[in-house]
């Protein structure tokens, strides 16, 4: 590998990673992207609009309109290419005569698609998580007007981007804050309050199932919501609530929270690691677990950041795995 490959995989791993922190990829539809869709089209003039999110392997679409797919394979996908360039509006006026594009199924396929205008969605800190975009069936361009709007919806979407991101966080803080821990175990009592440099050792545990939409559409909703009801007792028996442990439902997703008090930490994150994957395996679900130990004085707040991290490394060695199969 060359100096400048490892430089854009590593680039490339933290624009995943941040993504990972929106736990946005793989949630349930919302009116309000369904919503920005229709409003991309109408304003466009195109059958099809999409809010498009690059994962690892694949384009996820949060909300799209005129397709059948939930996703596409990623090196099929032309917004892969719109996120290379953050700052700028990817406009193709024939993807049939571009040969970037020109053998992707979209083109060649039943859809038949000819025009692409795709505006990334670009975080504060200049990471391109995915795009809003329209595409056609004629060739043609958009006028300036259309390309200025295209824009501001981009800006739109990433702003609700940023709140659902905030939303989920406080939420997770919350459940972290679940209980009071007995017996002297001690607690930050805010989000982004340290504990003290004596004090005794805890941990940040984040179980997360993986491809909820997915799941959602081949349960059902209220099926899902019971298997995931069902995991509870099994996460509790891997804890020591003598100590000040809990485990906790993070508020509106399919994700559990846990901390962990005292020693044996690793001994109880790995309990909870194998109790996901069975059952996992048992309600034909996959669920990943990310952790972190805090060090001396350290904010309950960066422990769960790095529980996050954690995570994202947990599902890039799954994604490797998929591409070794």
């Amino acid at each position: 590998m060359t100096a400048s490959t490892a430089s854009t995989s590593a680039q490339e791993r933290q624009r995943q990673h941040v993504l990972d922190r929106y736990h946005v990829v793989d949630s349930l539809p919302a009116t309000v992207y369904d919503d920005l869709v229709q409003v991309a089209a109408a304003l466009c003039g195109t059958p099809i609009a999409v809010v498009s999110l690059i994962d690892r392997d694949r384009q996820w679409f949060k909300a799209r309109l005129g397709l059948e797919d939930h996703e596409t394979t990623r090196d099929t996908a032309v917004c892969d290419h719109a996120i290379r360039q953050p700052d700028e509006l990817l406009e193709i006026q024939d993807l049939s005569e571009d040969a970037r594009f020109n053998q992707f199924p979209i083109v060649t396929g039943d859809l038949k698609a000819r025009f692409y205008a795709g505006m990334p969605l670009v975080t504060g800190d200049g990471e391109a998580l995915g795009t809003v975009c329209v595409v056609d069936t004629q060739p043609r361009r958009l006028s300036g007007q259309q390309k200025a709007s295209l824009r501001s919806l981009a800006r739109v979407t990433m702003a609700l981007l940023d709140a659902h991101r905030a939303q989920h966080e406080a939420h997770a803080m919350a459940a972290l804050q679940a209980d009071t821990p007995s017996q002297g175990a001690t607690k930050a009592s805010t989000a982004g309050a340290a504990p003290a440099a004596t004090g005794p050792a805890y941990a940040v545990a984040i179980i997360e199932l993986q491809g909820m939409a997915d799941a959602a559409r081949r349960l059902g909703d209220r099926a899902l919501e019971r298997q995931l009801q069902g995991m509870a007792p099994e996460f509790d028996a891997c804890v020591k609530p003598e100590l000040g442990d809990h485990v906790s439902r993070v508020t509106d997703s399919a994700e559990y929270i846990a901390l962990l008090h005292g020693d044996g930490l690793e001994a109880r994150v790995q309990a909870l690691r194998t109790a996901a994957q069975k059952s996992g395996q048992r309600e034909g679900l996959s669920l990943l677990v990310g952790a972190a130990t805090a060090t001396p004085g350290e904010a309950m707040h960066l422990v769960y950041l790095r529980a996050e991290e954690n995570l994202s490394q947990q599902k890039d060695a799954a994604a490797g795995e998929r591409a070794a199969a």
